[in-house]
């Protein structure tokens, strides 16, 4: 049993993926809701572990290391709040008994807070998919 870290509306769903979490803080623009989880976007909304819409603006102007790492700093803060803080450590708890998937819509996986949720997720010992 794995937590699958994907990009939201492109990565093509496994077989037996389990439920799809979108960590963003909007949901897919021109996309009906029921459309959500059909078309490869996601089953449940979890925008608590997106980054603020403040920190996500720095994120995405992020032009050098030193920036991206200033926002990584800035997202690991926010996410050591007492609600992001136990919906990880409750997500890699059900990463050793069920399949899930996680994931948001940015191109490079690098510069983009999902890399840092991988991170945030091996720190608490959460089984991680390779794919």
């Amino acid at each position: 049993m794995t937590i699958r870290i994907v990009q939201l509306g492109v990565t093509p769903r496994l077989p037996d993926e389990g439920p799809r979490l979108g960590t963003v803080r909007r949901p897919p623009r021109g996309v009906r809701k029921e459309d959500y989880g059909r078309l490869d976007y996601y089953d449940s909304w979890l925008p608590l572990l997106s980054p603020s819409v403040e920190l996500m603006a720095q994120g995405r102007a992020a032009e050098d290391d030193k920036q991206w790492n200033a926002f990584a700093r800035a997202y690991r803060k926010e996410m050591s709040e007492s609600a992001p803080s136990q919906m990880l450590d409750t997500l890699a708890a059900l990463s050793h008994s069920s399949n899930l998937s996680m994931g948001c819509y940015c191109d490079n996986p690098l510069r983009c807070h999902r890399s840092l949720l991988t991170q945030l997720l091996t720190e608490r010992g959460a089984a991680l998919s390779s794919e």
